[in-house]
């Protein structure tokens, strides 16, 4: 486990650093991100590489025991380049470009702004990749803007004709006659600027996910060429950010890692559960937590502080879900520049401000459990599968203000995970080998890929879920021929015959289980039965006309011993919970653990060979809790953070965290 910081030394005087370091280590700290915003401090002159104070602080952690992750400072390109060279600078939508001190507007188009990223990131390189003070690379900070040049309006039109090989290919796909959208030759074709044509808007966003992982490997493939291997290569993301395809960026890296922040309010594990679970789906692998607030940010609505205790059931939160690392931005608050209030461990008159306090007990309590975690993994038996064609292509088009792709996936996953059931978030074209059930939502594109891996998976025993929305274009945004779910009709043993936009809500009763009366919101399918072995699991009450009395739920089995179930509408919390009951059911789904008090998670991290588990017991909530003590967990048990011993219950103080292993016979 890495527990650390972002430290910005350039902005100090050097006799200062010892004492930040000091302090670092005083907290527990073991690792540090460095340099990912000091390019002018680095090259404050055209080719006069400055690399010497940066060896120093290196040199000056490794000595306190602290590891270090150099970040290559291509967010924050200095203004001698963009100033010589203003064809670097992004250019916005409305065709003005952005201002040097904006941060990430350099151009990832500009091949003026790619040559001197890599020469920059060359020289930190060659002066540090075979170094063994470094055990990683951070590739930028944060990738953002796209870019409505001329040049990358040329790049947009190579990118075409490589995908198409034709402008007829092309026309037939966009189905461009509409609106006389038609395309005589590839320099007529716009980059769009507010809605457009769904074919060019869905390949644009491909275009700009594919020139950012363009510029991202130009800086992996030169530090690889001078780094030693033990040395890894990551960027960090954000979440539900969605301008570019993080599973496509996330190929060329050897491990993820993310930027949590809360702004407004306060945590809530099973938004924030998915958030990870995204993360770590991104490689199917652990992650590290590259930024986390320390207290507060400065860029919110109402930039409140994080409750005591707090920050610590979300350090171990992330832990649980696979995080093997956690690093609070920043370390001290900067003199000037635009997050000057942004929360911090250091404040400005360099002493420890509160939150250090807890920061302290965090680092400690790492150190406690580090031995025990090093080697483990999330392991789970549910997939929720997420794809940014199909989101972009939502957001398009959403057809109801309030369906958004996102919070639909969180109809899903908040109810199962309130049962302490683990998800993984994967795209569909994954290997979904070994999961007991495969969620779907708004899954409207499918490539050729994601269509045989879903009827792959069917086919060999498993429980799919498909929602509203799902399976209506195909990978050009075009709208397949026959009605949805389009290719996995018949798989699903239903069609949807129409789809209403919900401005009132409508009755849905469910007959499985207890029979239950609810209510669909926002969207309802009206649905086709397409075969007698079709059983219909749920009817819509009488509301527009259109839907009285038809199928709203279907469950379509298959002689694997698996199935598909059609879900019509968006249900309310009360049918969701009620639907998700039945799922764990029928897939046979298990629990981490049974009997949990609201606010309560208990999440597992399994060895490999499983030979072990850890299962961290995390309180959310500000009231204490008892957790009786059950399979999987036996008396004795001794928590690995305090040192008790239970024998017949588990008591939780506010926010407590426990954490116990348990060994296979």
């Amino acid at each position: 486990m890495y527990f650390g910081n972002a430290w910005y030394p350039e902005h100090w005087p050097e006799e200062r650093w010892p004492e930040d370091v000091r302090l670092m280590r005083e907290l527990g700290m073991n690792v540090c991100r460095i340099a990912e915003f000091a390019w002018s401090t680095m090259e404050p002159i055209e080719g006069h590489y400055r690399l010497d104070w940066l060896e120093r602080a290196v040199d000056l952690l490794h000595r306190n025991g602290i590891a270090v992750v150099l970040g290559t400072p291509t967010a924050a390109p200095p203004a001698w380049l963009t100033h010589r060279y203003p064809e670097t600078l992004t250019i916005l939508p409305n065709g003005r470009p952005m201002q040097h001190g904006n941060r990430c507007h350099g151009s990832p188009n500009s091949p003026v702004f790619v040559k001197y990223s890599r020469l920059i990131v060359e020289q930190m390189a060659k002066r540090f990749g075979k170094d063994e003070r470094v055990i990683g690379w951070q590739i930028d900070n944060e990738y953002g803007h796209a870019d409505y040049s001329e040049e990358a309006r040329r790049q947009f039109h190579a990118f075409l004709k490589e995908r198409y090989g034709s402008l007829e290919a092309l026309n037939e796909a966009w189905a461009t006659a509409y609106w006389s959208q038609s395309y005589d030759s590839w320099e007529e074709i716009p980059l769009p600027i507010g809605p457009h044509n769904p074919g060019l808007m869905l390949d644009f966003r491909r275009f700009v996910t594919h020139t950012w992982r363009r510029f991202q490997k130009v800086q992996v493939d030169t530090i690889r060429a001078h780094a030693r291997p033990e040395q890894w290569i990551t960027s960090n993301y954000m979440g539900w950010y969605e301008d570019f395809d993080h599973y496509l960026l996330a190929e060329d890296l050897d491990m993820v890692s993310w930027d949590w922040y809360i702004g407004t309010g306060h945590h809530d594990y099973l938004t924030t559960g998915a958030l990870h679970d995204l993360t770590r789906g991104l490689k199917r692998r652990n992650f590290w937590v590259m930024e986390t607030q320390p207290g507060s940010v400065n860029w919110a609505s109402i930039n409140n502080v994080l409750y005591r205790g707090e920050a610590r059931v979300m350090a171990f939160h992330a832990a649980a879900h696979g995080a093997d690392a956690l690093l609070y931005w920043q370390w001290r608050a900067a003199p000037g520049g635009q997050e000057q209030l942004h929360g911090c461990l250091i404040g400005a008159d360099g002493k420890p401000r509160p939150f250090y306090e807890e920061a302290k007990e965090i680092g400690a309590d790492f150190a406690k459990v580090a031995a025990f975690t090093q080697n483990t993994q999330v392991k789970n038996e549910v997939a929720l599968l997420h794809s940014y064609d199909a989101r972009w292509a939502v957001n398009f088009q959403r057809h109801h203000r309030d369906f958004d792709p996102v919070n639909y996936l969180y109809q899903w996953y908040r109810p199962l995970a309130s049962q302490q059931i683990g998800i993984d978030i994967l795209r569909p074209e994954a290997d979904l080998t070994g999961y007991r059930a495969v969620i779907a939502p708004a899954l409207m594109v499918l490539s050729e890929e994601a269509i045989q891996n879903l009827v792959t998976y069917v086919e060999q025993g498993g429980v799919l879920v498909l929602t509203p929305r799902c399976g209506q274009r195909d990978i050009h945004n075009r709208l397949y021929p026959y009605l949805q779910p389009g290719p996995l009709r018949a798989i699903a043993g239903v069609e949807v015959e129409e789809y209403y936009a919900l401005d009132e809500e409508v009755p849905v009763r469910v007959a499985f289980g207890n029979a239950l009366e609810g209510r669909g919101r926002i969207w309802a399918e009206r649905l086709r039965p397409l075969s007698d072995k079709t059983e219909i699991l749920g009817h819509y009450g009488v509301s527009n006309g259109w839907l009285d009395g038809r199928p709203a739920l279907t469950w379509h089995p298959h002689e694997s011993g698996g199935g598909v179930l059609y879900v019509g509408a968006w249900l309310e919390e009360t049918l969701q919970k009620a639907l998700a009951d039945w799922l764990v059911s029928k897939a046979h789904l298990q629990a981490s653990y049974s009997d949990v008090p609201e606010g309560v998670e208990v999440a597992k991290r399994v060895a490999p060979d499983g030979s072990r588990t850890l299962y961290f017991v995390i309180n959310h909530t500000r009231h204490s809790h008892v957790l009786p003590i059950g399979t999987p967990l036996q008396p004795p048990l001794t928590d690995l953070i305090s040192g008790a011993r239970f024998e017949e219950s588990i008591p939780l103080a506010p926010y407590e965290v426990r954490l116990f292993e348990v060994k296979s016979v």
